[in-house]
């Protein structure tokens, strides 16, 4: 797999299924980091992923799918003005920027769509690379649930509620 070229993110389309899957399969069967059911299957993963109200992009190194995010409002109603986001990148391209883009870019769309925040609401607090990540992006962890998710290995971990305000959007100066 070549992973020289530039981080492209695009929409994702119906043709991209198989190569979301093979991103989200290991990370769903790892349990780590989602609450998913461990034993989802196929079709339920990717109903979930590209549910409504979710816009789904995927990123790209010189034509290979390395990565996928989720974008939409955190909630209906009086919640959405803040968007939520899910990301998860193949194996072979962690560390390479991957998850960086597809951060940078739900920032970017976001803004560009009208929300005036993201907030994540579920991190899992021994994901130490993505909680490092978020803060990097501009992320500031607003709250703790402690023992919220129950890590395979781990038990109880603290789960992490983290925002980041898109200053400047389209409706302000």
């Amino acid at each position: 797999m070549n992973l020289c070229g530039e981080v492209r993110i695009r929409p994702a389309h119906d043709a991209d299924r198989d190569a979301i899957w093979a991103i989200l399969e290991p990370v769903y069967r790892a349990g780590e980091t989602y609450c998913i059911p461990r034993d989802i299957g196929r079709e339920d993963a990717l109903a979930d992923w590209f549910a409504s109200p979710f816009s789904v992009f995927v990123a790209e190194i010189d034509g290979n799918i390395l990565g996928t995010s989720h974008i939409g409002a955190n909630r209906p109603g009086g919640g959405a003005h803040v968007a939520n986001a899910s990301f998860a990148t193949h194996q072979r391209a962690r560390g390479r920027g991957v998850a960086r883009a597809l951060g940078e870019h739900s920032k970017r769309w976001a803004k560009e769509q009208g929300f005036r925040a993201i907030q994540f609401n579920f991190v899992v607090s021994t994901n130490a690379d993505a909680v490092h990540l978020w803060q990097k992006v501009g992320f500031e962890i607003v709250g703790r649930l402690p023992g919220a998710f129950l890590h395979p290995q781990q038990g109880p971990v603290d789960a992490l509620v983290m925002f980041h305000e898109l200053k400047g959007g389209p409706d302000e100066p």
